[in-house]
């Protein structure tokens, strides 16, 4: 069940849209079309002598999704509707973090029409929205997934107890030293991820690659220090996106960011993570041990 609507508009104010508290918001939610999975494109070939036809590709078209709201008076219903312009401007972006019992997620849309009935005994307005990415993405406190390859996992947390004096019961963090790991992914499409790799001491040719599939990504240090006059140094970070629309790799060293996408191997491979078990492994000709390394994904739904 879906128990509410935060819009955030193009200059970051929000109003949480309550379905069971409309009087706190001005908005009564009538109905919400477009939040279900958005119809495929499915191209295919005719031939002349063969009956039906051949499957080229499929592809999914933007989501548009609409909303008729009705108005409520507070105090006035002209404040209900002067505050739907604030919070869904034709043209702009705005978001929608929509959570329901079982699962809290956001898309990203620009509003298309904003269209208030003003001369009628119950005020409404109805709001289209056009979302270019038809996807739902994982939002809220649990929105990102962290898997830990190598270094220190916080795990201490408020509130907390410590029923001992003497014994050592409290745990601040773990320090995790595992090349491979298995990332568990249980989307409803394909995802990119980011890829962060801490160094802690120096080293040479990091290769990241999946088990299953034998993809791969090589970090060429050769092309790094032609790049920045040194391999990969204690205090380095780097910064990996394999998602698509949004890849890229960068180097920050010593609060300089630099574009090292150049330095990647010439036979890259954009990885992925598939519905299930993706399992993936680091390392590197030099100073693999002296690498703290993490995969930080979203979930992708195709439906709220």
């Amino acid at each position: 069940m879906i128990k509410s609507i935060t819009v955030t508009n193009h200059l970051n104010e929000s109003i949480k849209l309550e379905l069971g508290f409309p009087e706190r918001s001005g908005f009564l939610i009538q109905e919400i079309s477009g939040l279900g999975p958005v119809k495929a494109d499915i191209n295919v070939s005719e031939l002349s002598s063969v009956d039906g036809s051949i499957y080229n590709s499929a592809r999914m078209s933007s989501r548009n999704i609409v909303f008729n709201l009705a108005l409520l008076e507070s105090p006035m219903i002209e404040d209900a509707r002067q505050k739907s312009y604030k919070y869904f401007p034709v043209k702009k972006r705005i978001r929608l973090l929509i959570e329901t019992t079982n699962r809290t997620a956001e898309i990203f849309g620009y509003v298309e029409s904003n269209e208030p009935i003003i001369f009628s005994r119950q005020e409404t307005t109805q709001i289209s929205i056009v979302c270019p990415n038809p996807y739902f993405y994982s939002a809220g406190p649990k929105g990102k997934q962290i898997t830990f390859f190598s270094g220190f996992e916080k795990v201490f947390s408020f509130p907390f107890s410590n029923e001992a004096l003497s014994d050592k019961l409290l745990i601040i963090g773990n320090i995790i030293k595992n090349q491979i790991q298995t990332v568990l992914y249980d989307g409803d499409s394909e995802i990119g991820f980011n890829i962060e790799i801490h160094s802690v001491g120096t080293a040479e040719h990091v290769r990241i690659y999946n088990v299953d599939t034998l993809e791969n990504m090589k970090i060429d240090t050769d092309k790094l220090i032609a790049l920045t006059g040194q391999p990969i140094i204690i205090g380095d970070s780097i910064f990996i996106s394999t998602i698509k629309g949004d890849k890229s790799i960068q180097l920050l060293r010593e609060g300089v960011y630099y574009n090292i996408i150049n330095c990647l191997d010439r036979d890259v491979t954009w990885m992925f993570l598939r519905k299930g078990d993706n399992m993936f492994a680091f390392d590197a000709e030099e100073g693999g041990g002296n690498l703290y390394f993490r995969i930080i994904n979203q979930v992708i739904y195709q439906g709220i």
